[in-house]
């Protein structure tokens, strides 16, 4: 992924100074991987959080929740902030649901990368793993999360996944059928210039108003309201149908770091 071609060509470097966050893709590794290798080296390159938080979509669902499960990897066993976790689950908003993470990818995809990044000190990796979906209050889980963070006093850094556009008959999505990868290019562009310039609402409208099939809208948002106007960079973009040289179904993947 890091040394691949759409990759950042390198491993992560030296350490020093702190990101806030990242946007990251959870698709195929062979497809999405060297996109989000790019944002994986800028996290690789600064300094270890305290805690990451690992904000993912759920696909089958609109329900959200907490897991507090860790998790046995190839890279050996990632934990769970349990006192994290409970002390957020007394706030109100966001609850510990295992069942809805059972079937869910989007966060667990982020899970291998984390642990390569900071291979040298895995033991020391605690994560909090949340689906965000349709029935949180976005505005109450970002204070919640904000103040439970005050409370801990924790370094943190926030992972969103999502992937971009989600274009072609196997998405039900076709707002266009002329140069389609201009106009999927040209689409995404708009949206991640929103994000860019930490414009929550505006994102949210405009994917509301364009139908678009950005699967973590909603992740993405939280991290918005939590961060509140990063300095952001859109260090890779592209898409599956850039790799598999076929549009007909595509998927768009960006990596945005916060600082």
């Amino acid at each position: 992924c890091f040394t691949g071609k759409r990759g950042p060509g390198v491993l992560p470097g030296k350490r020093k100074g702190m990101i806030k966050g990242i946007i990251a893709p959870h698709a195929g590794y062979s497809f999405s991987g060297p996109c989000a290798a790019w944002s994986y080296k800028a996290l690789g390159e600064s300094e270890m959080p305290d805690l990451y938080i690992i904000l993912g979509p759920n696909h089958h669902s609109s329900a959200s929740g907490i897991s507090v499960e860790s998790m046995e990897l190839p890279f050996g066993t990632l934990r769970a902030d349990q006192p994290f976790a409970r002390e957020l689950e007394k706030k109100g908003t966001l609850k510990v649901d295992e069942e809805i993470h059972k079937a869910e990818h989007s966060v667990e995809v982020q899970l291998p990368f984390i642990q390569f990044v900071d291979e040298k000190q895995i033991e020391k990796i605690k994560v909090l793993q949340i689906l965000v979906g349709q029935d949180l209050d976005l505005a109450k889980a970002a204070l919640d999360i904000k103040e439970t963070m005050m409370d801990f006093g924790k370094k943190v850094v926030f992972i969103a996944s999502s992937d971009f556009t989600h274009y072609g008959p196997n998405y039900h999505y076709m707002p266009f059928i002329e140069d389609v990868q201009k106009n999927i290019y040209e689409m995404d562009r708009q949206a991640i210039e929103f994000i860019l310039n930490g414009d929550e609402a505006g994102f949210l409208k405009f994917v509301e108003e364009k139908e678009m099939t950005v699967c973590g809208f909603l992740p993405i948002a939280l991290l918005l309201k939590v961060l509140r106007h990063p300095k952001a960079t859109l260090d890779a973009y592209y898409t599956s149908g850039d790799v598999a040289e076929n549009y007909r179904n595509s998927v768009s993947y960006a990596s945005i770091v916060f600082r």
